[in-house]
């Protein structure tokens, strides 16, 4: 008997042999790694207890060199924990918790070669996060990637809803979201937000991407995904020299879809802010000769229609001062636009403007006036011609005050120019050899990143059109201010078809989850060319809230305000841009969303609701506001006949607590609501 207990308990000192296991810090997910016979390593989690990603592969494929994906040993392992708050300099929220549990697994072959790699897992309340970290070693020096093999099977997709747009296709991100089954997705960009057959929310992106190729999800059946990198035509879709990271894969989770959009996962893995002082960088309310443009009325390209001339951008300075607005965006003004500009750019000067667009006049009018000027690139996706005369570029647009540039990058998918490394230049001074690359790809990846520290340079901030996705790198370059990424307004000025009433509800859930979005709100008019925009009236002033941008276009034009009621302009003037706190309320993909914002530096609270094609009623508490303080409430919403006349607009006002509830109808076809909260003294 002793015998027994004496060997009962050699056996219970002994190590045991367990998956590595990281949790989030309310215990509710769980992410671990396991192995196969033959090296293979699988991640996976669970949340409360249920599976959520069954076993998903890792590894690679490289070029001229064997894959990494077997032999693989967990050779250590570090955990550490993290509760800390950082401030944004500008946002939606003034203060950002970073609250995580993280696990490195060291990760080494046990073939000859011996590469090694970093496994990093980190879990806070609201997701998971994964990526790889490559150290300096002999047989690993310039990593040169085919594909990658990391994985997501869903848990619970069969009977799942996903909600996603294609990858790979011609037209960038600007598709209308599908819903489908989970299991019934194709090759989609990210984010792509998926509600399981058990209810849980799940929303799959990257964060951080950094001089690496973008990820889109290549289905695998059975509600299995696998990170596919968008390709390079000059070689593998990755080429980097150790040692370096791979961007975050991360995977949102939520009880509800306003949980997803309350998450700051994104910005959390994304470095500190690494400008310095950005006190330069603004949040501005703007109008635009942007708009006429897009109903064909004026025109980009000099003559008898030319939006950009010295009268015209006068005229609207004065319009927007008027109206308390901060910037004026103008396009059109440089030489360029003429011809057959699409998809080639070699035209373009950015320092030049044409003759009838006097900039030193112009500008100090706008100096004059308190107006800035935010300045417009459009590189017809050009970037060796753009690239070439970025410096100058920028160095002529802060010689002239103008503190922001919107860039474009006008080009169907893989068509952006990309100069070769072949040296030299043909007679007509462009470069040599270009290569012909994706929106999405690492020479994309690394463009923008050279156009922030170049506007850095000039105290310049940039809002990126056509752009590389947003992956939280706001957080590292402050003046990366915002983003199109998405189908904007113009797609309802131009029809065939529009963007459809339900559009924005999905933008919440989707898109936004990356980050902010110029989708420019505010068509008063509810026109376009020759069709009826799908909103009513009161949406338009909703979206100011549920569309977060710090940058927001007033983009309709001054004759269309005039004619409005004069309770919608007063909304659009008063409304902030800039967010002490914002929660996302209630809503749905596709049906409706709900947002609460507190003004920065201000105690008045502003909300929006966004509908979709359905009439939707919307009951939501006031439990945001502060206890025991009174708010004078002022609503604006769809009028008792806007579902057949969306122009009704009806404004009430009453004085509400944190006890109360706010109850309205959103019309039928794009119905909406927005509400200030003003605390009473």
């Amino acid at each position: 008997m002793r015998l027994i207990l004496s060997l009962l308990a050699l056996l219970l000192a002994l190590p045991v042999l367990a998956e590595p296991i990281v949790q989030s810090p309310d215990g509710r997910t769980r992410v671990s790694v396991s192995g196969d016979g033959d090296g293979r390593l699988y991640w996976q989690a669970s949340r409360d207890g249920q599976p959520l990603i069954a076993p998903s592969p890792l590894g690679f494929i490289l070029a001229d060199a064997p894959k990494l994906d077997r032999k693989l040993a967990i050779t250590g392992e570090a955990h550490s924990s993290a509760d800390t708050t950082w401030d944004q300099p500008w946002g939606e929220r003034a203060k950002v918790r970073d609250r995580h549990n993280q696990l490195i697994l060291h990760i080494a072959e046990t073939s000859v070669l011996k590469r090694r790699f970093d496994l990093v897992l980190r879990v806070s309340d609201d997701g998971i996060a994964l990526r790889y970290a490559f150290p300096e070693q002999p047989n690993l020096k310039n990593v040169r990637i085919v594909a990658e093999l990391t994985e997501f099977r869903i848990a619970g997709a069969t009977g799942g809803r996903a909600w996603w747009i294609p990858a790979l296709e011609w037209n960038r991100e600007e598709y209308l979201y599908r819903a489908t089954g989970i299991t019934e997705v194709g090759l989609a960009q990210t984010p792509m937000t998926m509600k399981t057959a058990g209810g849980t929310w799940l929303s799959i992106h990257e964060a951080a991407l950094i001089d690496y190729a973008g990820m889109n999800l290549q289905p695998a059946g059975g509600g299995m995904f696998r990170a596919a990198l968008t390709p390079s035509a000059s070689g593998p879709a990755v080429v980097v020299a150790a040692p370096f990271a791979t961007p975050w894969r991360v995977v949102m989770i939520g009880d509800s879809a306003p949980a997803l959009a309350n998450s700051s996962l994104i910005l959390n893995l994304n470095a500190p802010n690494k400008l310095g002082d950005v006190s330069w960088v603004r949040p501005c309310k703007y109008a635009g000769i942007w708009w006429s443009m897009h109903l064909d009325t004026e025109s980009w390209a000099t003559g008898a229609k030319h939006g950009a001339t010295t009268a015209n951008a006068l005229k609207m300075i004065d319009w927007a001062a008027a109206n308390g607005l901060c910037g004026l965006l103008i396009e059109g003004w440089n030489k360029g636009w003429d011809g057959d500009w699409f998809a080639n750019g070699w035209d373009f000067r950015f320092a030049e403007p044409t003759p009838d667009f006097d900039m030193v006049a112009i500008a100090a009018h706008a100096k004059k006036k308190r107006v800035g000027l935010i300045g417009h690139h459009e590189t017809s996706g050009n970037l060796a011609n753009y690239e070439a005369q970025l410096g100058a570029g920028m160095a002529y647009y802060q010689q002239n005050g103008v503190t922001m540039v919107k860039t474009g990058y006008v080009a169907d998918a893989g068509g952006l120019q990309v100069a070769a490394n072949t040296p030299g230049t043909d007679m007509n001074g462009q470069p040599r050899a270009l290569t012909y690359e994706w929106h999405e790809g690492q020479a994309s990846a690394r463009h923008h990143v050279k156009v922030l520290e170049a506007a850095a340079a000039h105290r310049i901030s940039i809002n990126s059109h056509e752009p590389i996705k947003d992956t939280g790198l706001r957080r590292t370059w402050p003046n990366w201010v915002s983003r199109e990424g998405a189908r904007g307004m113009e797609f309802n000025a131009w029809g065939n078809p529009d963007n459809g009433p339900e559009h924005e509800a999905t933008l919440a859930f989707t898109r936004l989850l990356a980050g902010p979005m110029d989708y420019t709100p505010g068509i008063v008019s509810l026109q376009g060319r020759g069709q009826k925009i799908p909103s009513t009236l009161a949406k338009q002033l909703a979206l100011y809230v549920t569309i977060y941008s710090p940058l927001q276009m007033v983009a309709d034009l001054p004759e269309n305000y005039a004619k409005a009621p004069g309770a919608a302009m007063d909304f659009i003037r008063a409304v902030p841009v800039d967010w002490q706190e914002s929660i996302t309320l209630a809503g749905e993909p596709g049906s409706h969303v709900v947002t609460a914002r507190q003004r920065r530096s201000g105690q008045d609270w502003w909300l929006g609701a966004a509908g979709g094609k359905q009439a939707v009623p919307v009951d939501v508490a006031l439990s945001f506001l502060t206890p025991g303080q009174r708010y004078r409430l002022t609503l604006w919403r769809d009028g008792d006949g806007a579902d057949a006349n969306p122009h009704d607009l009806a404004v009430e006002t009453r004085i509400v607590t944190s006890n109360d509830r706010l109850s309205v109808r959103l019309a039928a076809g794009g119905g909406g609501a927005a509400a200030r909260f003003e605390p009473i003294r």
